[in-house]
């Protein structure tokens, strides 16, 4: 009988423990993609550190004496973060690609659009969406290379103001309102995943800050939500039996939307600083005074008639 192997002496505690960062996250300092899109690509095996391909989630490295390749490229280090307001028009989707050809959010921040904002060597790193706003959806979209921040500002969790001017076909009660105010069922998840399979899950919303802010035929609210389920506002109002029109977001934690349709500027540190608080679940201020681009257009009154411009009879 073999006599039992002697203790090593070295209690599973004392033992070295891995240093670094995790893949995931170092690739989304790099730009390489988002902290969840930057797992799959673990998962898939595009990654390779210091020889060895990694398909281990929460494997750790260090980028500055670990040689770690995605696709076959070495990274050189995390890319300085940029942080934009884009003031995403109606008819673009938000993604970094589309298979049917649509304009991408990516457009709006392009090599030409970049010159004209910044000079002619601007050259801005791979920037990213935070959350989504769907094709027909316009207004404030947030896009970054820091994917710790992405990645907690998208948490429900984190409880962050989103704020929309929404337009509504025909006129909801009173009570209707209060029930959207109060939380409503709606279907989770993408309506063709729920008309192709039959199954409905549903899911109730939380609380939300809802005022009219124009009436009429068909009338504006304002909406404060602090989650973003997908198509979420469009799923709401067809609850109680009206279409949206129309949707413009206007808030972000602490961002007022104040560029013009199309258009893009870089955050302040102040304001990166606001993102941070409120993705932490800090109480954050926005604007007093809402900007131009952050206020419904004034109606255009309707053309009066002028019944003196048919040409005079001459006199015989």
């Amino acid at each position: 009988m073999k006599p039992a192997p002697k203790p090593s002496g070295v209690r599973p505690e004392d033992r070295p423990q891995p240093t670094g960062d995790r893949l995931q996250k170092i690739l989304a300092q790099a730009g390489i993609a988002s902290r969840r899109a930057a797992e799959a690509i673990i998962l898939e095996g595009r990654v390779v550190v210091n020889g060895q391909v990694v398909t281990t989630l929460g494997t750790r490295a260090d980028l500055t004496r670990d040689h770690i390749r995605v696709d076959g490229k070495l990274l050189h280090g995390p890319e300085p973060t940029k942080y934009f307001m884009v003031n995403k028009p109606r008819g673009y989707v938000t993604t970094l690609d589309d298979p049917e050809h649509r304009p991408t959010v990516m457009q709006l921040l392009g090599q030409d659009k970049q010159k004209q904002a910044y000079g002619e060597h601007s050259d801005l790193p791979r920037l990213y969406p935070v959350g989504r706003l769907d094709y027909l959806s316009e207004g404030l979209l947030l896009m970054t290379n820091d994917g710790d921040l992405a990645n907690k500002l998208s948490k429900a969790s984190t409880g962050v103001l989103k704020t929309y001017l929404v337009k509504v076909s025909g006129a909801p009660t009173d009570a209707a309102i209060d029930q959207l105010r109060r939380g409503i069922m709606i279907d989770r998840g993408r309506l063709a995943d729920t008309r192709s399979t039959g199954r409905r899950d549903r899911v109730l919303t939380q609380p939300a800050k809802i005022e009219q802010v124009r009436k009429g035929e068909n009338p504006w609210f304002e909406v404060t939500l602090t989650e973003g389920r997908n198509r979420q506002l469009r799923k709401m109002f067809e609850e109680i039996g009206h279409h949206v029109e129309k949707i413009r977001r206007i808030g972000y934690g602490a961002l007022t939307l104040d560029v013009p349709p199309g258009g893009f500027r870089e955050l302040l540190p102040g304001e990166v600083q606001a993102l941070n608080r409120a993705a932490a679940g800090k109480k954050v201020e926005r604007k007093k005074v809402l900007p131009e681009a952050a206020q419904l257009k004034k109606p255009v009154p309707p053309r009066r008639k002028n019944y003196n411009s048919s040409p005079r009879k001459r006199s015989a």
